[in-house]
This record gives structure tokens, sequence and C-alpha cells, in this order.
């Protein structure tokens, strides 16, 4: 039996007995809330810290105590991360950028919007507009009007217009 295994919380332990025999319980507690180790390990170094600042006297209650202070830290930083998230998206659209939660998902989505972009840019002029207006919302009879063209000819020159941007995607998308 290690030493640690042997210790019970009583006035006589130092604090950093305490330390070694609760930290490992008082970061799983955090970890159980945020799914993430290196942010449950902050949380509990905290959990620490602020019983030290406190003075809390090393007792009976400090195993609930660290627990309930990780619970509480878990807890703010889940709403801190949420707050970032609101912000950090929110900016993003203001900027016009791809909104994603993951950081690759957001590089996938940057990287799909530059293929489009390049696609576009390499189509004839007639048939960017096309597909602008179009997937801006207008109806054929909008983009008829203001592109200056028969309203019956706007579904097969949109399909070709389709087919060309396909093409020119798939040629980006494979350099």
């Amino acid at each position: 039996m290690t030493v640690l295994a042997a210790l019970t919380i009583d006035d006589a332990m130092t604090f950093e007995e305490l330390f070694l025999l609760e930290y490992g319980r008082v970061a799983n507690v955090a970890l159980r809330i945020l799914g993430d180790r290196a942010a449950a390990e902050d949380v509990a170094q905290e959990a620490f810290a602020s019983f030290a600042r406190r003075r809390v006297r090393i007792g009976d209650g400090s195993r609930g105590w660290l627990c309930t202070a990780a619970v509480h830290g878990a807890l703010n930083e889940l709403r801190s991360r949420r707050r970032r998230d609101a912000r950090e998206r929110a900016v993003l659209r203001l900027e016009g950028r791809p909104v994603a939660s993951d950081p690759f998902e957001a590089v996938a989505l940057e990287q799909t919007r530059q293929a489009v972009r390049e696609a576009m840019r390499r189509l004839p002029e007639r048939s960017a507009e096309l597909l602008s207006l179009r997937y801006a919302g207008l109806s054929y009879r909008e983009i008829a009007v203001a592109l200056r063209l028969d309203e019956a000819q706007i579904g097969t020159l949109l399909a070709r217009a389709q087919s060309a941007f396909r093409k020119e995607l798939d040629d980006e998308r494979a350099r």
C-alpha cells in the first residue's frame, strides 16, 4: 500500500498531500462535464488554487468543497465557450466568412468557397450572371428582365451554365 492510499483527509494533512490525494478525482469531475482533459485539468488546478487562496481548513469537507468548485468551474467554462463561439460565429457572419464550430470544418468551407469563386471566375460572363442571379433567389422572370433575355430561354441557359460550372468546379478541385 502506498503512502497516498493510506492517507485520509484530516486536520494534520498538508495542502500538498491533499492535492496529491484528490487531484485525480477533482479533474475527473471536471472531465465528465467538459469532455476535454486539458480543460478539465485547468479547472481542477483552479479549484485547488481557489481552495488555497480562501484558506479553507483541510478536513472532512475538503473533498466535497473541491469537487463542488470543479463542477462550478467546469460549468462556467462551458458557458464561456458558448459565449465565445457565439461571438466568433457573429464576427464570421459579419465578415461573410463560413461559419463552422470545428476549425477543420471552417477550413474545408473556406476551401470550397474559394473553389466556387475560381470556377465562377472562369465561366463566361453570361453564365456567371445567370447562376448568381438564380442562387440569389430571383425567379426566371426576374432574371430575364435583369439580363434582357426571353423568359423562355432562362431554363435552358441555366442548365448549360450549371453544367459548365460543375465542370469548372471539378477541374478546380482536381488542381
